[in-house]
Parts: structure tokens; sequence; C-alpha cells
């Protein structure tokens, strides 16, 4: 899965006569009703489930990369053919608990770069797992079949180096066999070669949906994208195609790192190991919990896009007892939530809810996903809704939720006992598309927190007050350590008074919080922009989590109290500029019942990344 963008630099772009007598031009241009009804089951779908399996599972070792940075050599890592056996291999057990854990599609390696096929393939000069390995079985057939019979699309991974192929130019990062711009003849063998096992997997398997990985080591003229694309579509006028044929695809696919904005493409899909690896690696013991990963499954859903998991079966074919486990759990909340997980479409924007939100195809539905424990106390805050609601229940419980309207915001009660242990979801009716109110700058004042009726109320919008930049203790006397407010302390409720001067360091002469998609509350930060304090509400169900942090951190801490906390970072790819996700994990006895703030000590002054995951150029 790893790209390496110095391999990049190595390629000449030399362009080569096509396979194919069926050009580019003479394939049909999708209009944007046709490919939208293609799509459609894809945009629907929301999870898939992705599976990495190989000869790379025998030692437990990087799929491919291993011996490409020449961790071993490749005769040591192909010796792992002999011990890749398959005893176990149940594909109907696989696809019961794929759809156990509510995916729609899956997605399999038939070939990575090491070039081990994993199909009867014909294609001359072929490795196999039916000749070569242990197996001695074709072991696509049989998953894909199941696959169908069960209801699922099928998807097909495919690598388009190989690297063992004694006609593909790039055998390691150091060695090359040849040069294209020596050897064309040799390249024309290979492509060949490739186009064959294309026309294989979509002729045998007609497969839904065509995962290419591996495209930057060549141009698109030297692939023969077109040409390929011309070739598939032979078997399957609606096949789906991935971005990584040069960006001749139909959907993005960022990897590991969950976009902090919205991407422009209407169509994407993050892939997501649930460790560290892709493949069956033992000792990879950093599993994100079920509780990480269904909020990232909601996080993608609430940007319209698709969750692609990932799990590496041993070489055996059994799956390891943590994957397996994880499914499960997903399949839990999934199973419960499927009104607002199939069929929604992306939400609304972060400014009307501190959570995450999705929206039904006919607009008429808005779906909060509340990651924390909500009591009969606490109230949910939705701002700048234009539409009077109808009705709003809890997913998945037959309890409804009570709103009423406060000017342009709806508050709404959840009765605690229908409270999800990893994300509650309420669902509100409109009786049209929801209409929202443009958003506006949220302004607390400091007579509006004195003498309030509802202090955890008057807490969120002070904290949505201070993200906004509006600070309504910048000119009071209060100080950093919570003096200089005595002679108004008769004026505030108790609970108010003493949250202000609890927290009084995150409300000293902080200022604007950080931008939309790093973190999903309310946040501020220090005058000299080091420390930054994020706004906790209610009891979370997991972690907090921070993305697009690009600085280090130094510390975190619990304002007002002094607890520290060790952050977990996951997701840092040492080959990627992009940062991994900070999940930060808060003792629950140490939570403000009305709201926490967690101080984050950076290493400097807030450097954040935010990527764009771009457009793509449609070329079925």
């Amino acid at each position: 899965m790893n790209k390496y963008p110095q391999i990049k630099t190595l390629l000449l772009c030399l362009l080569f006569f096509p396979l194919s007598k069926v050009s580019a031009q003479e394939a049909s241009k999708e209009t944007t009703a046709e490919k939208a009804k293609k799509m459609e089951w894809f945009k629907d779908a929301k999870l898939g489930i992705f599976i990495h399996w190989g000869i790379y599972s025998v030692n437990g070792i990087s799929e491919s990369w291993s011996f490409f940075n020449n961790y071993l050599s490749h005769d040591n890592y192909m010796k792992q053919l002999n011990g890749f056996n398959a005893a176990n291999y149940r594909p109907q057990e696989w696809v019961k608990l794929i759809k156990e854990s509510g995916a729609k599609y899956s997605v399999i390696t038939s070939k990575h770069h090491d070039g081990v096929s994993l199909w009867d393939t014909k294609a001359e000069k072929a490795t196999t797992t039916l000749k070569n390995s242990a197996a001695k079985k074709d072991l696509i057939t049989p998953f894909v079949a199941e696959l169908k019979k069960s209801g699922l699309k099928t998807g097909i991974y495919f690598s388009l180096p190989d690297w063992s192929h004694p006609d593909y130019d790039v055998f390691t990062r150091e060695r090359k066999r040849y040069k294209l711009s020596e050897e064309p003849a040799r390249w024309d063998k290979f492509t060949t070669y490739f186009q064959t096992q294309l026309n294989e997997l979509s002729g045998n398997f007609k497969p839904d949906l065509l995962w290419f990985d591996g495209d930057w080591e060549h141009t698109g003229e030297e692939w023969q994208s077109k040409n390929v694309l011309s070739l598939l579509k032979k078997h399957n006028p609606n096949i789906i195609i991935n971005s990584r044929l040069n960006h001749h695809g139909d959907y993005e696919t960022p990897e590991q790192g969950i976009p902090v904005l919205k991407p422009d493409n209407d169509y994407w899909e993050l892939c997501y190991t649930m460790n560290d690896s892709w493949g069956y690696q033992p000792y990879d013991y950093k599993y994100k919990s079920p509780n990480m990963i269904i909020r990232t499954l909601v996080d993608c859903i609430s940007m319209g896009g698709n969750l692609l998991l990932d799990i590496g079966p041993k070489a055996d074919g059994t799956i390891p007892q943590e994957q397996v486990n994880i499914l499960k759990q997903l399949g839990r909340w999934t199973n419960k939530h499927a009104e607002a997980i199939y069929g929604t479409r992306a939400g609304i924007p972060a400014w009307h809810f501190s959570g995450k939100t999705a929206l039904s195809k006919d607009g008429k539905t808005l779906y909060l996903y509340a990651d924390w424990a909500v009591n009969n106390n606490d109230e949910l805050l939705l701002r700048g809704i234009k539409s009077q609601p109808v009705s709003a229940k809890v997913v998945g419980t037959n309890a409804a939720a009570n709103f009423s309207r406060k000017g342009n915001d709806l508050t709404l009660k959840v009765p605690s006992s229908a409270s999800d242990k990893d994300v509650t979801v309420v669902a509100i009716k409109f009786n049209e598309p929801l209409q929202l109110n443009a958003p506006s700058v949220e302004t607390v004042s400091y007579e509006d927190l004195k003498k309030g009726t509802d202090d955890q109320l008057h807490l969120k919008k002070l904290a949505n007050s201070i993200q906004a930049g509006n600070n309504p203790f910048l000119n009071t006397s209060l100080s950093v350590d919570g003096q200089g407010l005595e002679k108004d302390k008769a004026v505030f409720s108790s609970e108010m008074y003493n949250w202000i001067t609890k927290n009084s360091e995150a409300l000293y002469k902080t200022g604007k919080g950080l931008p939309t998609g790093h973190y999903q509350g309310a946040s501020a930060l220090s005058a000299d922009k080091q420390t930054l304090y994020l706004f906790v509400e209610g009891k979370p169900t997991g972690p907090i989590a921070l993305k697009g942090l690009k600085n280090k951190i130094s510390r975190i801490r619990i304002v007002g109290e002094g607890t520290m906390i060790e952050p977990m970072l996951f997701n840092k790819l040492y080959w990627s500029a992009v940062p991994g996700i900070c999940y930060i994990e808060i003792p629950q006895p140490r939570l403000d019942k009305n709201l926490t703030v967690i101080a984050v000590l950076l290493d400097g002054p807030i450097d954040l990344y935010r990527e764009k995951v771009g457009a793509i150029e449609s070329n079925l």
C-alpha cells in the first residue's frame, strides 16, 4: 500500500503501442447522470472490508516492501511460498463475518507487488498459489463465489507493478532490471502479461470494483491506462475503478489518515488498517479499539465517504482473533444503526453541532452522532436550524428525543437509558429538506453567564463563543489562577462560579480555537498559541481525537486539577507528511460534570496540516 515518492524520479516517460485495438476515443464518455447511477451502490455502501492476504503472512512481515527495501533478500522472501498452506481457509466463514460487520462490499488482494497471484492465472511467467505455494489452490475463485452468493459486492485489488516478474523493470529500491528506453520490447512483454491478468480477473470474476495500486512507478501512458479501462469495460460496462491508475478512475482513496476536510470528490473511500499493518504481523499489537473504528466510520459517513477497513488473515487462512472481535463489535453498532448509515449523505457544516452529522438522501432527516454518553439532564445543542422538526428519536431504540426551539437553536434531550456505548444517534425529521441559517458568530457576554437557569447550556455557548474568538473574560479582572471575580461571586450560580475559577487558565487571554475538522468540539488557544484548550462535552465513550496536528506534544493535562494524560498516536506513516491521529483518553473519574477542559502544551506555536483530497479525472 505504501507510496514512496522517491521512486517516481527513477522512471522515464515513454509511449508504447497499446495492446488492444480498442482505443480510448472509442470508449464512450459517461454523463454525470450515468456515473451517478453507476456509483450509487458505492456511495450508499459506507463500509467495505479490505483483505490483504499473501505469502507475507507466513513470516508476518511487510507485504512486498520487506524485500523491496532490502530488509531481507528476494529469495528468502519468496521461500514463504513453502509455508503458505491456507490449510484452514474457509471462504464461507470469511464472508459470513464480513457480512456480520455490516460491510456491503469486500476487496481482496489478487496480487500484491511481490507478484504472487492468488488465482489460476494463465499469464506467462506468473507465480501462483496454485502452482508454486504449499496451498496448491486457487484462493480467489471460492471467495468471490461466496461473496456473490451472499449479495455483497465484489472488489478485487490488483498491483500494477510486479517486482518478481522477469520482464518488469523495477526489482528493488536499489536495483532495476533494465531501462525502458533501452529495452522497449521487454516492457511490451510485461504489459501483455499484466493486461492478460486483468482480462482474466475481469472476465472470470465479473468484479463490481477494481482496486488498482502501484501506479506511481510509471506514467499513465506507460501503463496504457486508457486502454486498460477500455478492456475492463468490455467485461462490465459499469465497473468502478479507484483513482490509482494515474487518476483515471471514479473515486479517491486516501490512505490511513482520516481527511481533516471533506474531500472535493463526490466519491471517496478511506482505506484503513486495524493496527499499523495491512497483512498479518503477529507482533503488531497496536490495534485500535472497536470504539475508535466505529467513530472512524462515523467520521467518513459525515463527510459522505466510505470506510474500507482492512483485515490480514494468517497463512493458514484464519483471521486473527483481535480482528474478529473488532468486526463483531463493529457489526453490533452497524446493525443497530443501519438507517443512519447506509444511503446517507454528507452532513451539515460542523458549526451547527459539536459532533458528526449526516443527512438522508431526501434531506428531510438529520442524523446526529454523539460519541459521548448523554444523560437525562444533558442537552444536545443544534445551532442555526431554520426548518421546524416534526419528530426526533434515538436510532436503534424505541425512545423519543424531546426537542425545543430557542431562537435559531434547537436543544434535544435524550434519555440516558437510550445511550449507546459507542455512538448514540438521534434522527430528527423535518417536513421539508433541511434548511439552515447561515453560520453566525457566537457571542456570549460576561453578563449572560450570571445567574442563568441552565449552566450547562451556557457553558457550551461560552465554549463556542471562545472558539469563534469572542472571549467574554478578556476585559474582566479574572486572572490566570482564578482570582479577581470575588466581587461578582454572588451574581453567579455556585456551579458557574466554581467552573469559571477552576478553568480560569482556559479563559484568561485565550483566543480563537482550531479551524473546522481538527477537533469536533470547541477549542481555544493561549495568547502565545502554544497551548491548545479542548472543551469536552459529557462523558466521552472513548478517547477524544485530534487530526492534522504537526506539532510535537510536550504534555497533556486536565485543566483545574492537574491530572497528566499520555497521548496515543495512530497512523503516522514514516514516509508521509500527513500527521497521525492523536487520541487522548480522559480518566472518567476526572471528568467535569458540566464541561471538561483539556490543555495540550505544544513544542511551539500551533502548526496544522490541512490536506485536501483532490478531484479526479474519470475516463469511464
